[in-house]
């Protein structure tokens, strides 16, 4: 049993779509030069991408001017990871990133410094081995603070992460598991602890032995001197572990659920080594990818796809709260489950999106004082278009958008209102397109 691979056309359309799912949209000309590769081809280039990840563009800086200080000032941390999504040649690696830290969601344990480690290791292993990635998320300074690993210890078991590692991070919530496995689980993780420095203050993660449970565990039915290491295997190899992560990682990119006959070939796939890579690229080729329905773009991914699509940079600390309005504060997950993408578009987040699109095009609103006062209401749309790079958009959304445009020629009955009019014209196309259903949609 094979899983099943896309054979349609492959263009810029299509190409486009895969770059706003497996990345942060494309660049002017990307998704037509990534269309003329071919599908397989075309991800791979993502997948696996040759040498190390650059960074092309202006440099970041905030609102004086300044360069970036993630560990130090307020909201630099979203800003340095918000410019790696707008700038990175790789940007599949960001992408997994970003899902991680939604699966293993941890927010601000008071040291920034831990909080960006954490991101580094996603980014490094988010296409690796899961198995070794849920390793190194256990040991993970960040995690262990953020779930009460460093406090977990002989004679006194602290089962938070022992609870959220079978509930959310490997086999979901109630799905082959008991309390009495919880318990077990908790104990089998305790030997974790660190110092604090006065300067640096947690410092020093490290599994001591005399603080590790080393009595006989019961879990999944297994009995055995079970550590942190063993914790993790036995969560993997469990039956209901493959299913799990196939269709929660399928649902980061395609909105529907996986056919039956297509999440079997997965499984049997993921079960061979137990490669995200492998997982992935099997999902980007898949046809309900490219023929399936459009999928709502998480708030940050629009952000950056708006900066993407200007060749703009990260030029002001206002992203962070805009990012927190649109409610996508990185390294902010509302709760260890990560963000709830069912409200991603409700009406207490979608001001945020508007705001977003406000300042995209702001700093680069025409000047309304003799604009041009022959402009079509054609002309109009086709040049806000030309100012995104020609996004793909249904005919319904550019005829509305027309007829928007030609409502202002018939209230512009004075003269001095010709050429003022259409500059205003101008200025909300730009920002309508960005907020119509096919941009806030992939």
């Amino acid at each position: 049993m094979s899983v099943p691979v896309y054979h349609g056309r492959f263009g810029a359309k299509q190409a486009e779509r895969l770059l706003w799912r497996a990345g942060f949209g494309p660049a002017p000309g990307q998704a037509q030069r990534l269309g003329r590769k071919g599908m397989r081809k075309a991800v791979l280039s993502l997948t696996r991408p040759k040498g190390r990840p650059k960074l092309r563009g202006p440099k970041p800086h905030d609102n004086d001017g300044l360069p970036l200080a993630p560990q130090d000032a307020w909201g630099h941390d979203l800003l340095w990871w918000l410019d790696r999504m707008v700038r990175s040649d790789q940007p599949l690696a960001e992408r997994m990133a970003l899902v991680w830290h939604d699966w293993f969601a941890t927010a601000d344990i008071g040291q920034v410094s831990l909080n960006l480690k954490q991101n580094e290791l996603f980014r490094k292993r988010g296409l690796g081995s899961f198995e070794q990635l849920l390793l190194a998320v256990t040991r993970d300074p960040a995690m262990l603070v953020w779930l009460s690993g460093n406090e977990n210890e002989a004679g006194a078991p602290n089962e938070n992460y022992a609870r959220e590692l079978m509930e959310l991070f490997t086999l979901g919530a109630g799905n082959g598991y008991s309390e009495d496995d919880v318990r077990e689980q908790a104990r089998a993780l305790t030997g974790w602890t660190n110092d604090w420095d006065d300067t640096r203050g947690m410092v020093n993660f490290r599994f001591e032995a005399d603080r590790h449970d080393d009595g006989r565990k019961r879990i999944f039915g297994h009995a055995g001197n079970f550590d942190w290491r063993d914790s993790c295997r036995l969560c993997v190899g469990h039956p209901a572990h493959a299913g799990y992560f196939v269709e929660r990682l399928w649902s980061y990119f395609i909105p529907t659920p996986p056919p039956k006959r297509t999440l079997q070939a997965l499984k049997k796939g993921y079960r061979r080594d137990r490669s995200i890579r492998r997982v992935v690229e099997a999902i980007l080729m898949h046809p309900a990818l490219y023929e399936g329905p459009r999928m709502i773009k998480p708030p940050i991914v629009q952000i950056a796809g708006m900066l993407r699509a200007r060749r703009s940079g990260v030029t002001t600390d206002a992203w962070t709260w805009i990012a927190d309005e649109a409610g996508q504060r990185l390294f902010q997950p509302p709760n260890v489950a990560g963000w709830d993408e069912d409200r991603w578009l409700d009406t207490a987040r979608i001001s945020g999106r508007w705001t977003a699109a406000a300042w995209n095009t702001r700093d680069v609103a025409v000047d309304t004082d003799g604009y041009d006062e022959r402009e079509s209401a054609s002309e109009a749309v086709s040049k806000a278009l030309r100012f995104w790079g020609n996004p793909t958009l249904s005919a319904k959304t550019k005829s509305e958008l027309r007829r928007f445009a030609s409502r202002v020629e018939d209230v512009a009955r004075d003269e001095w209102q010709q050429s003022a009019y259409r500059g205003l014209r101008q200025n909300a196309l730009r920002v309508l397109i960005v907020m119509s259903p096919e941009f806030q949609t992939s």
